[in-house]
């Protein structure tokens, strides 16, 4: 399945499969120099299947994990481009979660002032949520995403069968963020997951309707001016949760926690009934002195 995305910086395709990594060559131009960003948690095999189809590879692994997504790594890898003679004309291609994608979108967007960027996601989170849009970004002084820009990719593959080999925690960490576009967008897709007896059989229709939201909703506000901001339902918490938590939390968890604090009793209700069924964590506490302390930068925080 594809679905066309239009912003102002570049329209692009979002191509959907059960098992489509052989095909990455079909859909991105990989006739030239590729850096193939990625981390120690994807196995090598996918990593050699893209490999196999790039003019002239080159591969950069990171350590997993959200204590990836730093300066260190943003400096080192924008080195490695440099030393390796890596101009315009050549392109970056993210190949694992949500860590690995931000990071790799954000070097993209900097060096030569923008080179060429596919994401190629290959978590449950990446494929509902950060794939698209645009957003690229790196942590600092232990807030979230707090440097970054806006940069689209060129385009996008989503290859179902990856989510084979994600642990089912990482899983379901995944999925709050469907569920958080549905609590906020699409009702019957909040009741789809909610009555789901066989998520891993109703993923594909879960991502699916995820991205046309998220589409929807970057088509019209592609900058997070007004209508995007929506997306960030539970993360003004949720954010504070995950630094605080020390990567104890992941990021899907932490937002489902911050969700409820902004929710009334009703939803909450249902909230934490489905959460629980995904053995979402929900009896972390924090002080509050240290959430407010974060939540003051919050990016879309004001008074």
């Amino acid at each position: 399945m594809k679905i066309k995305v239009k912003t102002k910086q570049r329209n692009y395709d979002i191509h959907i499969e059960n098992s489509c990594l052989s095909k990455a060559s079909k859909y991105f131009n990989l006739n030239r120099k590729v850096l193939i960003v990625t981390d120690t948690n994807i196995p090598t095999k996918y990593i050699d299947t893209i490999k196999a189809q790039c003019k002239e590879p080159f591969v950069y692994i990171i350590k997993a994990g959200e204590k990836s997504k730093n300066f260190d790594n943003y400096w080192k890898i924008s080195d490695y481009l440099i030393d390796n003679n890596f101009s315009r004309k050549d392109c970056v291609v993210a190949l694992g979660g949500g860590v690995v994608g931000d990071l790799a979108c954000f070097v993209s967007s900097t060096i030569n002032r923008g080179i060429d960027f596919y994401n190629i996601p290959t978590s449950t989170l990446a494929m509902v949520d950060s794939s698209i849009g645009g957003k690229a970004a790196i942590n600092e002084k232990g807030i979230k995403n707090i440097i970054g820009s806006f940069y689209q990719p060129m385009g996008v593959l989503i290859s179902l069968d990856t989510l084979n080999t994600l642990p089912k925690r990482q899983f379901y960490n995944g999925v709050v963020e469907a569920i958080k576009m549905a609590c906020t967008s699409n009702k019957e897709l909040f009741e789809f997951i909610y009555n789901s007896k066989d998520l891993d059989k109703d993923i594909k229709h879960i991502v699916i309707k995820s991205l046309k939201i998220k589409k929807d909703i970057v088509e019209r506000d592609t900058n997070e001016q007004g209508i995007r901001k929506i997306l960030n339902f539970g993360h003004t918490f949720g954010h504070a949760f995950e630094i605080l938590s020390n990567g104890k939390l992941y990021h899907g968890e932490a937002v489902a926690n911050g969700m409820l604090y902004m929710s009334s009793n009703d939803v909450k209700e249902k909230l934490i009934d489905i959460f629980n069924r995904y053995h979402i964590n929900l009896s972390y506490k924090f002080d509050i002195k240290d959430i407010i302390e974060l939540i003051k930068h919050d990016k879309k925080a004001s008074d």
